[in-house]
């Protein structure tokens, strides 16, 4: 038995000097914007933005092969702080005024329809459902990010994504209308 502790004492302690030795030959340096982007996502790995993780995220943000806008649960305020980190470049910024942004979308419980099979809480990344096992469940908005990972798995279909409603933490006045001052030519009578 004290050989077999020997044995396995010593392929550890190489196996992992060797683990040590192949991380510090072949390390890959990160650029540092892209910890300053990644400092900024929400850090939910949630996927919305179609890549699997806020890590990718910052690398396809740094690299310039993503729009600001690339994430839907951080909305404008973190897109106006990406544009800024990255530049503030005047493709970036436009993007923001584009009108063609989605609006924000939470998860909403409709409480009579809820058994309390507790599989919507266990599923959510943010934590953002609370309640109890057969008890009714219900949503902090502030905390969802619209995954639809709790959609997806409630089995009676009680949960259905609305827009996120306007509170004073996320309301912003909404662009001008361009067309509404421009001369209207009325035909002569």
């Amino acid at each position: 038995m004290v050989a077999a502790v020997a044995v396995m004492t010593a392929m550890g302690l190489t196996l992992g000097l060797m683990l040590g030795v192949a991380a510090r030959r072949f390390h890959v340096p990160v650029p540092p914007i892209v910890d300053a982007i990644e400092e900024l996502l929400p850090g939910t790995n949630c996927g919305q933005c179609g890549l699997p993780g806020c890590r990718a995220g910052a690398e396809a943000l740094a690299a310039g092969s993503v729009p600001v806008t690339l994430c839907p649960p951080g909305g404008r305020a973190v897109a106006r702080e990406l544009a800024a980190l990255i530049g503030g470049d005047a493709g970036a910024l436009g993007e923001l005024s584009g009108g063609d942004e989605a609006e924000a979308m939470v998860a909403f419980i409709f409480e009579d329809h809820c058994t309390g099979c507790t599989k919507c809480f266990k599923r959510c990344p943010t934590d953002a459902i609370v309640g109890a096992n057969k008890q009714v469940h219900t949503v902090i908005t502030d905390a969802c990010i619209g995954c639809d990972a709790c959609v997806e798995v409630c089995p009676t279909e009680a949960i259905i994504r609305r827009p996120k409603p306007r509170t004073l933490r996320n309301w912003y006045w909404d662009r001008p209308d361009p067309r509404v001052g421009e001369a209207v030519e009325r035909p002569a009578p």
